[in-house]
């Protein structure tokens, strides 16, 4: 049943980026499938892993076409979870999710001057 579900998986991802000229790789990894998205420049798009289930699962990286990372956080059985952060210029937003709901965000910006005594 398992790779039934595996397979299915798969199938699906492959038919959601079936647009993208550059084929994604997939690679079981004990519970977790580690999905690996490209651009068509053959720079990473975006990486993580989905759980048994299918669901995203675990920390997903996504990066810029120029391969500068834009996003980086966690999934619990598909849903977002805990800090979040995302890359725009020089502003980093660092968002806190619960279910998958916003539940907090700051803001921080490279001129921002951080104080320690």
């Amino acid at each position: 049943m398992r790779k039934i579900i595996i397979a299915g998986m798969l199938l699906s991802a492959g038919l959601i980026s079936a647009q993208e000229n550059v084929k994604p790789k997939y690679e079981l990894e004990s519970q977790t499938v580690k999905a690996t998205f490209y651009y068509d420049n053959g720079q990473v798009k975006k990486e993580g892993s989905y759980n048994k289930d299918g669901k995203l699962h675990g920390t997903w990286v996504a990066y810029n076409e120029d391969g500068t990372k834009q996003a980086i956080g966690e999934y619990t059985n598909g849903k977002k979870t805990g800090k979040w952060f995302f890359w725009t210029g020089s502003i980093l937003n660092e968002v806190d999710y619960t279910d998958s709901r916003i539940a907090d965000i700051k803001k921080w910006s490279k001129e921002a001057v951080v104080v320690n005594k």
